[in-house]
């Protein structure tokens, strides 16, 4: 049963912000594969709903001159996996949010939805958290940019107001360019899970493809919030390709997360995983990147 008081249908992003200024405690809605549940669950009792379905502004993926990736808060997973753009320059954020849900959750769920949500086991946080993503949010009182690792204040809170809508998420060029990455989601099973545990690494290589530039480590479900690993990734820079270097990240990682135990998994399970998911998630974006492991 879904109780909610009343439901507005703005179809500009200017008409949803004064619906929101209106509305005090409105709950957005977009695809609704997260607030629907919450409704259902009762959390959201007599709420007023304003669905961002129909706001053409919010949907899509483009690349501006500088070569910065704009994806619309509301365009959904699907499209975001399918689309040329991410494909070509990002395909890490492509294949993680392939792996959310099923086929019917990928054609309605949207990435804003994804990230608002709060959510430590979102698979869009990690990809987006190693590309230093920019959270682009409007309201009334105007446009503020946060960057992803200020995003996340707590477990299932984010720092976007209440009358804020969150309108893009962007990449500037710097950010991707010259980076491959492998994004690896663990599960109980291979279909509709939610992640017990998921890891992205993405890494820049020297020309000669002998040497780690830059390495990017990022975790979802290692902490209440999605989270990197900045003193690992400093460490490893300008480290060569052998299995030390293989063993220090996955070493290295287990001093900057702090996994919980939960239904789903125990914390000492979820540290194997976190050591040895950043290990193949590392190797597999070396060998996107053309260089090779030495032994």
């Amino acid at each position: 049963m879904y109780d909610f008081k009343q439901m507005y249908l703005p179809y500009s992003i200017e008409e949803a912000l004064e619906l929101l200024e209106e509305n005090k405690g409105a709950e957005i809605i977009s695809g609704g594969t997260d607030v629907l549940i919450k409704m259902r669950e009762g959390k959201l009792e007599d709420a007023t709903l304003i669905n961002i379905h129909e706001i053409k502004e919010l949907k899509g993926i483009h690349m501006e001159e500088d070569g910065t990736i704009v994806i619309g808060a509301g365009t959904v997973f699907s499209h975001i996996t399918n689309n040329e753009i991410i494909q070509t320059y990002i395909p890490m954020l492509g294949e993680a949010v392939d792996e959310v849900g099923g086929p019917q959750i990928r054609n309605m769920g949207t990435i804003g939805g994804n990230i608002c949500n709060g959510v430590t086991s979102a698979d869009s946080a990690s990809s987006l958290f190693v590309f230093n993503a920019i959270m682009e949010l409007r309201s009334k009182r105007g446009t503020r940019y946060v960057p992803m690792d200020q995003w996340y204040v707590g477990a299932g809170q984010t720092v976007r107001e209440q009358d804020e809508l969150l309108v893009s998420i962007r990449i500037a060029k710097k950010e991707y360019e010259k980076f491959y990455g492998h994004y690896i989601k663990y599960g109980k099973r291979n279909a509709m899970e939610i992640a017990t545990l998921g890891c992205a690494v993405a890494v820049k290589l020297s020309e000669d493809k002998e040497t780690i530039e830059e390495l990017r480590v990022a975790f979802g479900v290692a902490g209440p919030t999605p989270l990197r690993c900045p003193n690992l990734e400093e460490l490893a820079a300008g480290m060569g390709l052998n299995e030390r270097v293989v063993t220090i990240i996955g070493k290295g990682v287990l001093a900057e997360v702090n996994p919980r135990s939960s239904w789903r998994a125990s914390k000492e399970f979820r540290l194997q995983l976190i050591e040895e998911m950043s290990k193949r998630a590392f190797r597999k974006a070396v060998t996107l990147a053309g260089g090779e492991i030495h032994a």
